[in-house]
């Protein structure tokens, strides 16, 4: 393994640094985010209102739909990070909207998956959907040291009386290149909901993120997830803080390299006929190489992706150019998830 971290890391480098750079060996990892829209199985789950994707379901959900998107699942989370480490892919990412751990299991037993020895980190959550997030990692590159899920907690009166619950902060804990990595992976309350529960939740996450870092205040923290608002909007660059420019990320504090990305006018969504960019990865501060200097002695982001290929687009009608969905109007289009996958990489000069 350490001779194919070797291989992929000098493919990494060619192009990209300068010459003084690439006299040094330099590991390069990536780290990605899928929301896979729906991944549900085909038994209803006590409790949840699964009830649209079982056979007799509003969405006829059957073995052999299933089948096709765990199928379409993996060939996506197999090529991530293979743009640029095309022998490993990605060592770890977080999923949103998969059911439970039965699907996580199946999707890992799926071939490209399987060969990598893929696993998976998952703790069920209260959403009444029953969609969980989790975090798929290969055990070679990223190892997991503990995992907690930190609840999303309602404060006014009314939704407490009702009873409602959502989705948590799944919190894992690991090692990458040697080095103690947390990733958070979560996601945020819909755009049914109103602007104040997105920023309750970022609120929520700057508090998990504190305690981290409180904990170890050189840990090196991602938080990432579908969090149905874009880069600039309150819950992600006031109530948690991530900054647009490196430059303005204080000690302790967190950035997001696809608000830029956004600001180009591109995203990882597209509802009418603009692209929003709900799945972000963001990264605290000593992640960063903010004076410019290369020296690449820590894990240190080099760069943010939006994953494409040409088979996650409709190809054709209305919804030319839009992410190819399992479902759309009642028809299964067997496509793949109403959003795009994004993600970082990392280098790190190996000593």
């Amino acid at each position: 393994m350490k001779k194919l971290l070797l291989t992929t890391a000098v493919f990494f480098l060619i192009g990209m640094l300068n010459a003084q750079a690439q006299e040094r060996k330099l590991s390069a990892y990536a780290i990605g985010f899928y929301n896979l829209e729906n991944l549900f199985d085909t038994q209803h789950d006590e409790g949840h209102n699964d009830y649209e994707y079982l056979p007799e379901g509003r969405n006829k959900w059957s073995e052999m739909k299933y089948t096709h998107k765990l199928h379409n699942m993996s060939r996506v989370l197999s090529e991530m990070g293979t743009d640029k480490l095309p022998l490993v892919g990605c060592a770890a990412i977080g999923v949103s909207e998969v059911e439970n751990a039965h699907c996580l299991t199946d999707l890992c037993n799926e071939p490209p998956l399987k060969e990598r020895n893929f696993q998976f980190v998952h703790i069920e959550g209260p959403d009444q959907r029953g969609v969980d997030c989790a975090l798929l990692y290969n055990p070679a590159l990223f190892s997991v040291r503990d995992v907690k899920l930190v609840p999303y907690v309602y404060e006014k009166q009314e939704d407490i009386e009702k009873g409602r619950a959502t989705r948590g902060f799944l919190v894992v804990s690991g090692t990458l290149a040697g080095e103690h990595l947390t990733i958070i992976v979560n996601h945020l309350p819909s755009r049914g909901a109103t602007s104040y529960y997105r920023e309750l939740g970022g609120r929520q996450l700057r508090v998990v993120k504190d305690s981290l870092q409180q904990d170890d205040p050189n840990v090196k923290l991602i938080i990432m997830g579908d969090m149905n608002d874009d880069p600039k909007d309150p819950s992600m660059s006031e109530a948690l803080g991530a900054r647009r420019n490196m430059e303005d990320v204080e000690e302790g504090g967190l950035y997001n390299p696809f608000w830029k990305i956004h600001d180009s006018g591109t995203g990882t969504l597209s509802y009418n006929n603009a692209w929003n960019l709900f799945d972000q990865i963001i990264l605290s501060r000593n992640l960063l190489d903010i004076e410019g200097t290369r020296k690449f002695e820590g894990l240190t982001l080099f760069q943010p992706q939006i994953f494409r290929r040409d088979y996650l687009f409709q190809q054709d009608g209305n919804y030319k150019g839009n992410p190819l969905r399992t479902h759309a109007g009642g028809v299964w289009l067997d496509g793949y998830s109403d959003h795009l996958p994004t993600l970082v990489y990392l280098v790190k000069e190996v000593k």
